[in-house]
């Protein structure tokens, strides 16, 4: 039994610096990258911390579906985004938690079977407590771009997320928050598209009103500049307007044009938008790399585009972590493990138990020489 054991451990040691690499890679990474990460840090003390509201934001998930994706690639980026959520959601403990679409990669090509298994996973992984709100939009690969949109994916993700088709209202500590469709601000006179822009109209009215001193209809939590919660990005020319951040999107992504309606809405629905709305701050996705970008008076607002929380879309992905009261708001970008890391620490594993297996059969080769040495002095 003993020299099983001891002939066991022989195998072993070689594998050990994989297994090792496996469980870090695997489990404890998220921890130790996560576990850094904190809410900002407000620039006054004149309220209390219970007045703040924190809010974690995060875009493009894309889960795989049926069509698209390897096995593997699917199992591999699911884990990674399951681990690396649940580990910020307890170290973190968000009061609420927004998803800015494209939540799967083939919403709209899925019927509504693959949909409802859709739907079943993406709440498995992002699985929140009673404690923390969730809030989602909709993104074009969850119903599909305008010109190819059914109303009938629209309804079905609508009814599934509990969200308002085309524009909701959220009041969260008294912040209010605009949830948005980004695929109904065509602007081409289409049904969707109209609705969109009567209810940011009846918005406008119902935040003027509060605005002054005699309105009969007040905002829950009083008067406060919305925040803008969709999937595009508002109209920019390219990424680079872009604040300079270690993980914008490459040189030679920046650069290109972004196309009105596909990259971002139309500078028509833009300008509508933020003249209505007068928002404090915009928050998206859809490009898959992060951009902070200020918009000057008489706007004056951070918008923040957030990168893809897969890695199959971003080597470095990250979410964002907004402290907020109907006074202040900050925000702090928290990143998940690169992949280069990983790829590295798996390398360097690989590396240590060939030298550990090349060691142990030079020891062995040498044992087994002098064994055969002594014999043959023996036997001479």
């Amino acid at each position: 039994m003993l020299k099983k054991l001891i002939k066991m451990r022989k195998i072993l040691i070689p594998f050990l610096p994989l297994i090792f690499a496996f469980i870090f890679n695997e489990y404890f990474i998220y921890h130790f990258v996560i576990g850094r990460c904190s809410w900002p840090k407000m620039s006054t003390t004149k309220n209390h911390e219970s007045e703040y509201t924190n809010v974690m934001i995060l875009a493009d998930t894309h889960l795989l579906g049926v069509k698209n994706g390897h096995w593997f690639d699917k199992l591999r980026r699911e884990w990674q985004m399951r681990r690396s959520f649940q580990t910020a959601i307890s170290w973190l403990s968000p009061d609420a938690v927004f998803f800015l679409g494209d939540l799967f990669d083939e919403g709209q090509w899925a019927d509504d079977q693959q949909f409802d298994i859709y739907a079943t996973r993406f709440d498995a992984l992002f699985h929140v407590p009673e404690t923390i709100k969730r809030f989602v939009a909709v993104g074009n690969h969850d119903i599909g771009f305008h010109y190819a949109l059914m109303p009938h994916h629209l309804d079905r993700f609508s009814r599934r997320f509990n969200i308002d088709p085309t524009v909701g209202y959220v009041n969260i500590g008294g912040n209010h928050f605009i949830v948005i469709n980004s695929m109904a601000l065509e602007k081409d006179g289409c049904k969707l598209c109209h609705q969109a822009e009567e209810t940011i109209k009846e918005l406008k009215e119902k935040f003027d009103c509060a605005f002054s001193q005699d309105c009969e209809e007040k905002l829950p939590g009083g008067y406060s500049r919305p925040i803008i919660m969709q999937h595009f990005p508002l109209y920019r020319k390219n990424d680079e307007v872009c604040e300079f951040e270690n993980d914008l999107a490459p040189p030679s992504l920046r650069s290109e044009p972004f196309r009105e309606k596909w990259e971002c809405i139309s500078q028509e629905s833009t300008d509508f938008l933020v003249k209505s709305l007068r928002p404090r701050a915009a928050f998206g996705g859809h490009s898959h790399f992060t951009c902070s970008k200020f918009w000057e008076a008489p706007y004056n607002f951070w918008e923040y585009t957030i990168s893809s929380f897969s890695w199959r879309n971003n080597r470095w992905p990250s979410f964002l972590l907004l402290k907020v009261s109907p006074q202040e708001l900050k925000v702090q970008k928290c990143h998940l493990p690169h992949e280069h890391t990983v790829i590295w620490i798996y390398a360097l594993a690989t590396l240590l138990s060939i030298s550990v297996l090349f060691i142990q059969f030079f020891l062995w080769s040498k044992t087994r020489t002098f064994s055969f040495k002594r014999i043959s002095t023996k036997i001479s």
